[in-house]
């Protein structure tokens, strides 16, 4: 028996005002897949993630994550949305790493990553405070534990936003972004550390600027344009071979800029 994707997104459409941003994209995301979004800033990239969790309520269209609406219980066979204690646990399933760190700046790094777990899953101290030590190491930052966002440098908080979202123990990770703000001595780092979710079989869904990274790590790569996804595919296949006009044109500029090494 063949298992269910851990996402699915079925006719997902969005629009602010009278400008369409998604446009009836549909996929699916295999458990342990790596998927990439690339395309030009405008595309409908960051939309279509933040529809993944139900940050931005989709017009039309729906998001299953494994196998549950995200953001509606079905029904009768229709789709009605869930309180926010309900949207809330589902989100719980989600894990999400945004542009900017969106630390808490009165809480230590360890606080930060112990709060979910305390606050939504009712996880006791010592345990939460374990598990954030566990996943502090795990992103090389052991050592700053005790310190607070403006004692850490991009990089850094940006780690600490990666083990605090792993703290909640999510089916699946989204990624908007993650090192678009940062200095590029700093990306790097964040990316080894995605690298090791990518090794380690967590399902991710990344939103990225990082060409070479996307051709590494990815299972599967959707161009998106306009709202759609123009064209997806393997890596190679999407950076050595793309098929549609607008995303060799786009591989054209995107691939002159340098990409950290790592």
């Amino acid at each position: 028996m063949t298992a269910s994707p851990m996402v699915q997104v079925h006719e997902l459409s969005k629009s602010f005002g009278d400008t369409s941003v998604l446009s009836g994209i549909s996929f699916d995301v295999a458990r342990g897949q790596v998927v990439s979004m690339i395309g030009p800033s405008g595309a409908g990239k960051s939309t279509l993630i933040r529809c993944i969790n139900h940050l931005e309520r989709p017009d039309d269209g729906y998001v299953l994550i494994d196998s549950e609406p995200m953001g509606y219980r079905l029904r009768g066979g229709d789709l009605h949305e869930v309180s926010n204690a309900e949207l809330g646990a589902s989100r719980a399933k989600v894990g999400m790493v945004f542009q900017s760190y969106n630390l808490f700046s009165h809480m230590t790094a360890l606080e930060n990553i112990v709060f979910a777990p305390r606050a939504v899953k009712g996880m006791g101290e010592a345990a939460a405070r374990s598990r954030a030590m566990e996943l502090l190491d795990r992103v090389g930052l052991a050592a700053k534990a005790r310190s607070y966002p403006s004692q850490l440098s991009g990089g850094q908080q940006q780690r600490v936003a990666i083990a605090r979202a792993l703290a909640m123990d999510p089916l699946v990770m989204l990624f908007d972004e993650a090192t678009s703000a940062l200095d590029p001595e700093m990306v790097g780092d964040v990316l080894e550390v995605i690298r090791g979710l990518a090794n380690d079989g967590m399902t991710m869904i990344l939103v990225t600027h990082e060409m070479q990274f996307a051709r590494e790590v990815s299972d599967v790569v959707f161009f998106l344009d306009g709202g759609r996804i123009v064209e997806q595919g393997p890596p190679e296949a999407i950076f050595t071979a793309p098929t549609s006009p607008r995303l060799q044109t786009f591989l054209g500029t995107s691939l002159t800029r340098p990409t950290p090494i790592i």
